[in-house]
């Protein structure tokens, strides 16, 4: 059996013609790309919701937009997929698993986050919510009884230093709301984790693109249920300001990363894409003092520092 070589991220096999060995080395490199730009347009979500709330949007009003400009998308995706294959059209009990897992990840997690960003920073709010995939190797202990070994632990220590020392810095400045912001986008974190580790399964049966695009249309209704209960439907009726963020938000914060990210996945795996996602927090920081003339300081280096060294040791072997 002829030996598999790894060249550059291509796979080179003995005989193999420089065409293909080419076309192989394309696919990783577009893989790197996507990776990259589906991380700095996911980094952008904090800038653009901080920017849409300088216009006097509240945060359900922008959440409702933003899902509505989403869905679309979405909704072509998913007819696309099921005309390609109708057998995987999901079982009641199944889609009814989706349908959940949509509500917590994309609709409760994303409801929580964007309310605590009304009381902190992007820097602390881009930190805090970072820190989930800790929570998602804690519920892996839990629930799946996953070890945790000593590297997790000082991945623990590290990242919940940083945001404390960046939130300890914030407190001194913003009092008791920003006790209230970090414990909304912690506590959307944590859902969001519970529904990284509750989604694996489905996501293995249906396929991420089938999977995520249910989840989000669910999360839609759920959004558009909670809009209609406290909001009239004139509200809707931003000014065109606060509606541009919106389109922002929706298709360059979550429709194009959310297929970017996955796309990368399937090119270059999970491992490389999730260490360039370690960059997300760095870009988010630099825009937010760029942009939004958020301060920068030596608390902020060091609890950025201290989030990204902890959450980067969850990926070392």
């Amino acid at each position: 059996m002829a030996a598999i070589l790894i060249i550059q991220g291509g796979c080179y096999i003995p005989n193999m013609g420089k065409t293909s060995i080419a076309l192989s080395q394309h696919h990783f490199r577009t893989g790197w790309l996507l990776a990259v730009g589906g991380t700095a347009l996911f980094a952008l979500k904090s800038i653009f919701i901080k920017l849409a709330y300088a216009q006097g949007v509240d945060t359900v009003t922008l959440l409702t937009l933003r899902m509505l400009v989403a869905a679309p998308f979405y909704l072509l995706m998913l007819g696309w997929l099921l005309r390609q294959t109708p057998t995987r059209i999901p079982a009641p009990k199944p889609l009814a698993a989706i349908m959940l897992l949509g509500f917590m990840g994309y609709y409760l997690s994303s409801w929580l986050d964007m309310q605590g960003l009304n009381y902190v920073s992007a820097q602390l709010e881009r930190l805090t919510l970072y820190t989930y995939p800790i929570m998602t190797t804690l519920l892996g202990w839990v629930f799946l009884r996953e070890a945790i070994t000593p590297r997790i632990m000082l991945a623990l220590v590290l990242t919940y230093s940083g945001v404390m020392l960046m939130y300890a810095h914030e407190a001194n400045l913003g009092g008791a709301d920003v006790t209230l912001g970090v414990a909304m986008v912690a506590t959307a974190a944590l859902i969001f984790a519970f529904y990284v580790v509750f989604s694996k399964g489905l996501i293995g049966q249906f396929g991420s693109r089938l999977f995520t695009s249910i989840a989000m249309l669910a999360s839609t209704l759920f959004v558009c249920i909670h809009f209609l209960l406290t909001h009239r439907v004139s509200d809707l009726l931003v000014n065109p300001t606060a509606w541009g963020y919106a389109l922002l938000l929706g298709i360059f914060s979550t429709v194009l990363p959310s297929f970017m990210v996955s796309e990368a996945i399937g090119r270059i795996g999970a491992a490389r894409t999730s260490i360039v996602g370690t960059s997300g927090p760095l870009i988010t920081i630099l825009l937010a003092v760029a942009l939004l003339g958020e301060p920068f300081g030596w608390f902020h280096l060091a609890g950025m520092l201290l989030v990204m060294l902890g959450v980067g040791a969850l990926g070392k072997k």
